[in-house]
């Protein structure tokens, strides 16, 4: 491989760690697309959508580790809503990571387009005093958060995504959990999530390992430096630039659909 190859796969996961660790998302809604598309843009050869998931499932894993680190202080982190959504979307992950084997390219590419439209959707709901919630009295349904959970965790398993660009707006919109809690508890979520995906992609053989590896240390070093910035960030800022993210990716991803 070459070092522009190298170069090229870096940048990519750096880029998508950062965002990841600034709004609380594994970065596969960035990273799937960039990994899809720029390597045979440039001249290098296309990564098959089974490689690609293989490969951001194990980067999601340490993005989401990094960014966590990063917010382990300051009362962000919601046990409670760690261990129900964690759980829950830990066994759908195994689920949907297994299952993933039996579907075409072109099916892993309709279901990560049709998650990337509802939680695009879900975005630009209005949230209402979401954030006038202090930390120490938040509340929310615990058996919904898992039900949801585990069906966020069937539908990322199968792309490798981990799920948290569709866990977000579900705990803004549907749980009315206080922004910076969300991303916080998100990135624990989507590292427990991306343990069973991660698992499912490896023991089926859809991982190249050193595209992978570099995307890792791209990960341990960007995410933490995106949690930081994504504390001094205003709250509604950081909605927004998720918001458009998932738009723009659904839109692309249904653009090649199509």
């Amino acid at each position: 491989m070459s070092f522009a190859f190298i170069a090229t796969i870096f940048l990519i996961g750096f880029i998508g760690s950062y965002i990841s660790g600034m709004v609380g998302i594994g970065g596969s809604i960035i990273k799937y697309p960039m990994l899809l598309y720029i390597p045979p843009l440039l001249g290098f050869t296309a990564f098959t959508a089974h490689e690609v998931s293989g490969i951001s499932a194990v980067q999601v894993l340490f993005a989401t580790l990094g960014g966590v680190w990063a917010y382990r202080k300051g009362g962000y982190l919601n046990r409670t809503l760690i261990i129900y959504m964690g759980t829950a979307i830990l066994i759908g992950s195994f689920i949907g990571g297994f299952g993933s084997r039996l579907m075409s390219e072109g099916g892993i590419n309709i279901i990560y387009g049709i998650l990337a439209l509802i939680a695009a959707v879900m975005m630009f709901v209005p949230k209402k005093n979401v954030d006038d919630i202090p930390l120490d009295q938040v509340k929310f349904n615990k058996w919904l958060a898992a039900v949801l959970a585990l069906t966020v965790g069937i539908g990322a398993g199968i792309v490798g995504a981990a799920g948290a660009f569709l866990l977000v707006p579900i705990m803004l919109v549907v749980l009315k959990i206080p922004t910076r809690m969300t991303i916080a508890t998100s990135l624990a979520i989507t590292f427990i999530s991306s343990i069973g995906s991660t698992v499912g992609k490896v023991t089926t053989g859809q991982v190249e390992y050193f595209p992978a590896l570099v995307m890792v240390i791209a990960s341990l070093i960007a995410s933490p430096l995106g949690a930081s910035t994504g504390k001094k960030v205003n709250t509604k800022v950081l909605q927004i630039i998720l918001a458009v993210l998932i738009l723009a990716t659904a839109i692309k991803i249904w653009i090649d659909i199509l």
